[in-house]
């Protein structure tokens, strides 16, 4: 890259000399591997198992760098947590941008470094891409498309479905909730909110890899993402036979988070999270795993939130701390516009 000044200009899609010099000089300088340097229209990648995870995803968070990390980390562990919560081992990723016009030059190689790191960290290559450029206002600076393949053993393709779960299944959180979501919140300038808060944004894999090694009875995995806890937690259950109850006094809000949640009007456990997984585990295991979560630097805050009942089929409970309880609900509507 030429100075700080430089700004992507509508040539940087148009496939030429421009466009060849942003992907040399940018995305494979950092993300360069010896399958991306192949630059063929596909890549041929080597696959160990007959079966695969597929997923993709797309960010358009607002703003694009927050405290904690930038839309290119979200880019790379939104997918990569999309993969290991499904019980896959991650292996390749595509990714696709699409720019503003007159967007800095700086500020998308920050973003690219950002992905790499991330990338290298989680274990996962990137092998593919894209760029697109369009006209100035057509675009809020920079959105980004990832896909992701992983390998997934036979043993495991049924967590995503959590058609094991039973009654006295144990519920488990790796962390407190909502941090990402009211990162976002804080810094968007209209708020004009002075408070510090940093997104729990993470690739959660190793993390994930861990507790499966320790235990054969992890039933189900999601990520809080959008919709937060709740929202995971009433979709489990939503025409089950079985029921759910959780502790309010089990889950970690950091004090911040709680405050511009109630400065705001939003429930802590609707907020999206970027670095959390919900695990439903046998109750034999849950402490075993629990204590592999907690071995993680992303996990030193899990805890056993809740269990799987015999009561209240079908719906989800939440147990308050000042003694009452009430049903979660999925979320209605949209509460928190652009946080991922």
């Amino acid at each position: 890259m030429k100075s700080t000044d430089d700004k992507i200009l509508l040539g940087h899609g148009s496939g030429g000399k421009l466009s060849h010099e942003l992907i040399t000089n940018l995305f494979a300088k950092h993300f360069s591997n010896p399958i991306l340097e192949q630059q063929s229209d596909s890549a041929i990648v080597n696959i160990a198992t007959n079966k695969l995870a597929y997923t993709t995803d797309s960010f358009v968070v607002d703003p694009i760098f927050f405290p904690g990390g930038n839309i290119g980390n979200l880019a790379i562990a939104g997918t990569v947590n999309d993969l290991a919560v499904s019980g896959a081992t991650p292996r390749y990723l595509s990714v696709g941008f699409i720019i503003e016009e007159g967007f800095s030059l700086a500020k998308l190689e920050e973003i690219v470094i950002s992905m790499a790191q991330d990338a290298k960290e989680a274990g996962v290559i990137i092998v593919t891409g894209d760029t697109k450029v369009v006209d100035k206002g057509k675009c809020d600076k920079v959105f980004i498309n990832t896909s992701g393949i992983g390998e997934i053993d036979e043993v495991r393709v049924k967590i995503s479905s959590g058609e094991m779960i039973k009654p006295g299944d144990k519920i488990i959180i790796n962390g407190s909730i909502g941090d990402h979501g009211m990162s976002v919140m804080a810094a968007r300038n209209e708020l004009n909110i002075q408070t510090y808060i940093e997104s729990d944004c993470a690739c959660l894999n190793n993390l994930i890899s861990d507790a499966l090694q320790v235990s054969s009875k992890i039933k189900f995995m999601r990520d809080a993402t959008r919709g937060g806890l709740g929202t995971v937690i009433s979709e489990l259950v939503k025409g089950s036979n079985f029921g759910i109850q959780i502790d309010e006094e089990k889950l970690t809000i950091h004090e911040n988070v709680r405050g511009l949640c109630e400065l705001l009007g939003f429930d802590p456990i609707y907020v999206a999270n970027e670095g959390k997984v919900v695990m439903v585990v046998d109750k034999d295991d849950a402490d075993n795993v629990l204590y592999s979560i907690k071995e993680s630097p992303f996990g030193k805050e899990a805890s056993i939130i809740g269990e799987v009942t015999n009561d209240h089929i079908g719906l989800a409970w939440l147990n308050t701390s000042v003694g009452g309880k009430r049903i979660i609900e999925m979320l209605s509507g949209q509460q928190l516009p652009r946080i991922c």
